[in-house]
């Protein structure tokens, strides 16, 4: 699963991304430096690690990782082929989620490409461009399904009909995932389209050390035009960020935060939302050769969570033995909640929870 970091030229992309994974993206002042797309594998901060970690006392750990991809800035007539569109918005179809970066910070020095801070500006200026893109793909299913609808076909009547609203929204200037369709619809004809503006969005709003912890005046009217979008919306000091990272030690970065007033780092914030975007979520393993998280889609089921680790396991699923992380850290140790008469065990229909510490039995 991947989330991809987009936005206008000189937003503080490829910073931020440097930020998340520490792989050093070039940054430069002028828009298309970054062309191929950078992919990082980040790891998902997670403070249950840790004490899993002190109670079993390992020989590894292995925390939880998100797939994230740096995306060359996008410019007005990308539809169209503009700047280097094509390729841009097909690199964003391949994502699963869109971290959308807004600059929300004054600086003569850093040029914008339309000439001024205008973060509303800037949102309409990526939003019509990947609607343009979405309307394309409708128009374009649409001419097949018409010719189908009149020869009387039900089914093609009914997928003209979702599609049709889908025009009527995207011509009006809304995202998919602003449009209202059936749960049915959605599922038989919106989603296998993979529309870029239906993928669930967060806002990043890149703003100066001062506004990093109560955000600024651009963050306010970002707030304001998101609010009926379902989407979070995330204040960053990208470049404040970044200076935090290169530092390397534990104590001073602590320090750098508690300076301008953050408790963590907020791209650690960043991290997790885009995990959460992403409909992901945690399971753990907890043994003295490796405590470790691993990710699963929300809603999974006991043998689907088993066949992340080996697909033999989801094959020959017996049963899963399952401790809640509550229980785990609240007895101290497996012996002792088995003691207590607090481990579980689930067959094939368990929807597995955030935080489950498992163990399967299986029979290949």
């Amino acid at each position: 699963m991947k989330a991809g970091i987009v936005g206008l030229p000189n937003v503080g992309k490829s910073t931020l991304f440097n930020c998340l994974s520490n792989a050093k993206a070039q940054s430069a002042n002028f828009p298309f430096c970054t062309i191929e797309p950078n992919i990082g594998v980040v790891n998902v901060p997670d403070s249950r690690l840790q004490k899993l970690e002190s109670l079993v006392n390992p020989e590894r750990v292995q925390p939880a990782t998100v797939e994230i991809v740096d995306i060359a800035g996008l410019v007005k007539g990308a539809s169209k082929g503009e700047g280097l569109g094509n390729q841009f918005l097909g690199n964003i179809r391949e994502t699963d989620a869109i971290l959308h970066v807004l600059r929300c910070f004054e600086n003569e020095n850093i040029v914008h490409v339309d000439g001024s801070i205008d973060p509303i500006r800037d949102k309409e200026t990526i939003d019509i461009e990947l609607q343009l893109k979405d309307l394309e793909t409708v128009d374009k299913k649409l001419e097949k399904v018409k010719r189908a609808a009149k020869t009387g076909n039900k089914e093609a009547q009914k997928e003209e009909a979702a599609l049709l609203k889908l025009k009527e929204g995207l011509e009006a200037g809304k995202s998919v995932r602003a449009i209202e369709v059936s749960e049915d619809e959605h599922k038989e004809f919106v989603k296998p389209l993979q529309f870029i503006t239906d993928k669930p969005v967060m806002y990043v709003c890149n703003v100066d050390e001062g506004s990093a912890v109560d955000g600024n005046k651009h963050v306010d009217r970002v707030r304001e035009a998101v609010k009926d979008e379902n989407a979070e919306v995330l204040v960053l000091a990208v470049g404040t960020e970044a200076d935090i990272t290169e530092l390397d030690d534990f104590e001073e970065r602590q320090m750098f935060l508690q300076d301008i007033g953050l408790e963590e780092p907020g791209s650690a914030k960043l991290i997790r939302g885009a995990y959460s975007l992403l409909n992901l979520q945690t399971y753990f393993t907890a043994g003295v050769k490796e405590v470790r998280a691993w990710t699963i889609p929300v809603g999974s089921t006991a043998p689907q969570a088993a066949g992340v680790i080996h697909t033999d396991f989801e094959k020959g699923f017996i049963r899963a033995e399952v401790i809640s992380y509550e229980d785990f850290v609240g007895f101290g140790s497996e012996a002792k909640v088995k003691e207590a008469g607090k481990m579980k065990v689930e067959g094939k229909e368990y929807i597995v929870k955030d935080g489950d510490v498992m163990h399967f039995r299986f029979n290949v």
